[in-house]
């Protein structure tokens, strides 16, 4: 990739409005949000901005008010809790043709906008909406890489009309993805789980010719093991996906990596009752497979232990139930382990991810984490982001 256009130098911003870009798309229950932690990710690249007398100008998206309306979508809480953390007044203006001047008239150093959802042209990528938003302020500053894989008015089109720069959220993580995808310490390995090969097709073929190591957990490995021949009773699959394992082995040989499979899993009958571990040739007609069992999760602690670099995408078992949360939180244990012993370059990321490394309370001990979902599985399949792609210097 080529370099991005980066605010390292603050006298760029000094004194300036800014239009920064954010990603607080966070959950909201019963009119208050549940988890800050997008917000908290800011913190001390806002106050710097505003150490640098800018008046910061923070736009958002939350949810998908087009398909699904607009009430209980509106960022007010996301103000409020906002307002708690800087521990300041935010002036919270909707968007329209006399934001402008609410905005140079404010008193407020932090402005908050309304979803930038609420108008359709946002999703539709609208020219005259993007001209809108960018006369706002004097430069444009996107701190939203889990929003960078759209081509939205607030993400590509504004930069057609104001100064745009890369802010260093966005920095941090393109240069912990290229520790993995291009500038690895081998050996190197991958850690992929969740629920459907389909969506981790191309991941994990474009990662395939890079790795040392690559090992399916998950209810993806549900496919596998039933494409092997073995009972995966009432277990989650995908049907129609052979061709798609070949492709994998294929891949996998043709590179000299090494594909790892569970060799023993923790079945139930239901997600309520604790599970039993059992070899993969011992899973009955009745059992669900929910969670890597012992003996897989020694297999990857011994993959760990001689990795210099791994990455980490996807859940190894339904670790929302408490009963089958154990092989993640075994697995993150490892990484976080190694990490601080053994100097692991240790990067992870997707949604479902970070909650479970959040639950086994390793977070602090892995190099990177990021939270950026689609975003970040898109730049290692090797896609454009366009959102990136109008950052680049010319």
């Amino acid at each position: 990739m080529r370099q991005l256009r980066s605010i390292d130098d603050y006298s760029i911003v000094k004194n300036k409005k800014v239009f920064l870009r954010v990603d607080f798309n966070v959950p909201i229950s019963g009119g208050r949000v549940t988890d800050s932690t997008k917000i908290e990710k800011l913190l001390k690249n806002i106050n710097y901005l505003l150490s640098n007398d800018c008046k910061v100008i923070l736009a958002s998206h939350l949810g998908r008010p087009q398909q699904n309306g607009k009430a209980d979508l509106s960022l007010l809480p996301v103000k409020q809790i906002t307002e708690k953390i800087f521990n300041q007044q935010i002036s919270f203006l909707q968007i329209n043709h006399t934001t402008k001047q609410k905005i140079d008239e404010s008193k407020e150093k932090l402005v908050m906008l309304e979803n930038l959802r609420f108008d359709p042209g946002e999703e539709t990528n609208e020219l005259e909406y993007a001209k809108l938003l960018s006369s706002f302020a004097d430069i444009y500053v996107n701190e939203a890489f889990s929003c960078s894989h759209r081509s939205h008015a607030s993400i590509e089109s504004i930069t057609k009309f104001i100064s745009s720069y890369a802010g260093s959220t966005i920095i941090d993580e393109v240069k912990a993805l290229e520790k993995v995808f291009s500038k690895s310490k081998k050996p190197v390995a991958c850690l992929v789980g969740g629920s459907k090969i389909s969506s981790k097709i191309d991941l994990i073929i474009n990662l395939m010719p890079r790795m040392d190591f690559m090992v399916i957990g998950g209810a993806m490995a549900n496919n596998f093991l039933k494409n092997d021949g073995y009972n995966i009773g009432k277990s989650l699959f995908e049907k129609n996906v052979e061709n798609t394992i070949k492709k994998i082995f294929d891949e996998a040989n043709k590179h000299k990596c090494e594909l790892v499979l569970p060799m023993d899993v923790v079945c139930s009958k239901k997600f309520d009752q604790p599970g039993v571990i059992k070899k993969i040739n011992e899973v009955s007609d009745d059992d669900i497979i929910l969670d890597i069992g012992i003996e897989g999760t020694n297999k990857i602690d011994q993959i760990l232990k001689k990795s210099k670099t791994v990455l980490w995408n996807g859940p190894f078992g339904l670790f929302e139930y408490d009963y089958f949360a154990n092989g993640t939180k075994d697995i993150s244990r490892s990484i976080a382990k190694y990490s601080k012993k053994n100097g692991l370059i240790s990067v992870a990321g997707g949604g479902d991810t970070f909650a479970a490394i959040k639950k086994s309370n390793q977070q602090s001990h892995f190099t990177y984490i990021s939270t950026a979902g689609g975003a970040f599985l898109e730049w290692l399949e090797g896609k454009i982001l366009p959102g990136l792609k109008v950052l680049e210097n010319n």
